[in-house]
């Protein structure tokens, strides 16, 4: 995806009106600086697709944006990372904490040192943010539940495959759908299965559920960035990658919007996504980083590009759109999936 000077200009416009109350320059932050970012993984389809917006993004923004960092899903690693890149001489941090209760006290070490931190997709458990720049991931447990109830009729047997739930997003993603079941769909028994974002483990468990219970008809992954692939290969090697018509068919519902799944929709293989914007999460995340050098504060309220900042406990949260994809809607245009190649 490409954004004209129009959507850049309008996008630099936004720190000024990004919420309905407004935003305040504190005078704190030099008006400029590097910005140091640290990238959480290179194994998942979704975070590769975030990864290549964000020197795109950081072009369009006018960022100084420091050579990146990849923390490998490993905390230790990000601790050491950020400790670097402050060397270097970074004066705003972007992260992505994959175990979201570790990271507070290198926040807090930020803090001290007057270095504002943006957290990408994840919300720290403690310690203070700037912004997280994220989408309603209990949404996106409540949405799969909907889809996975109304096609079940309410009734058989869902796998969830749930991503870390050391993470914030594998702890919401999972409560909300569970949640979810128990009021709307209380005739359907659901297997939850912590696949700590791995995709070997997803299918070792998901294969051992469909031989305790090949009566199964659901399975909501946490992450198709690193779920699709196995889950597939778990029910093509079963018989089960028939299309919807077919009676065997395993209604599957995923979470990220990557191309992969959206042509797995078009082929029937899966049956929906909630798509995660990694685009918009490059965009914001520099967007937001920039702000805080400028030293422009924000408030809840609604935004001008269609989300909603909200006050967290550390700090507040940009609430981004996060919309569900099936079949009726795969092909739209404006959707992030269908714009990388």
């Amino acid at each position: 995806m490409k954004f004209g000077s129009a959507v850049a200009a309008a996008a630099l416009l936004a720190v000024v009106t990004a919420c309905g109350s407004g935003t305040t320059t504190t005078g704190e932050g030099g008006g400029g600086g590097k910005v140091g970012i640290d990238h959480p993984r290179a194994d998942s389809d979704f975070w590769n697709s975030y990864i290549k917006y964000v020197p795109q993004m950081a072009g369009e923004l006018k960022v100084d944006l420091m050579p990146p960092t990849n923390s490998q899903n490993d905390v230790s690693k990000l601790v050491n990372n950020v400790q670097a890149l402050v060397g270097q001489g970074a004066k705003a941090i972007v992260m992505a904490p994959q175990d979201t209760g570790a990271i507070a006290n290198t926040l807090q070490q930020l803090e001290n040192k007057k270095i504002p931190v943006v957290t990408v997709d994840t919300r720290p458990d403690k310690g203070k943010v700037y912004m997280v720049v994220r989408a309603d991931n209990r949404a996106y447990g409540t949405k799969a539940c909907e889809f996975l109830g109304e096609k079940l009729g309410g009734k058989g047997k869902v796998v969830q495959l749930q991503g870390a739930l050391s993470s914030i997003n594998g702890r919401d993603r999972s409560e909300a759908f569970l949640e979810c079941m128990k009021s709307k769909f209380p005739g359907i028994t659901v297997f939850s299965e912590p696949t700590e974002w791995d995709g070997t483990k997803a299918a070792s468990m998901l294969q051992t559920r469909l031989e305790q219970n090949p009566d199964i008809k659901g399975i909501y992954m946490h992450a198709g960035g690193v779920h699709l692939a196995p889950t597939l290969q778990v029910l093509k090697q079963k018989g089960l990658l028939v299309p919807p018509t077919d009676p065997k068919h395993i209604f599957v519902v995923s979470n990220d919007g990557i191309p992969q799944e959206f042509e797995a929709i078009r082929k029937g293989d899966i049956d929906a996504t909630v798509s995660q914007p990694a685009d918009l999460y490059a965009k914001y995340a520099l967007f937001y980083a920039k702000a805080a050098l400028e030293g422009k504060t924000f408030k809840a309220g609604p935004t001008d590009h269609d989300s909603t900042i909200i006050q967290l406990p550390n700090g507040l949260e940009d609430q981004l759109p996060a919309p569900l994809v099936t079949k009726e809607n795969v092909d739209d245009k404006s959707l992030w999936g269908n714009q990388v190649k």
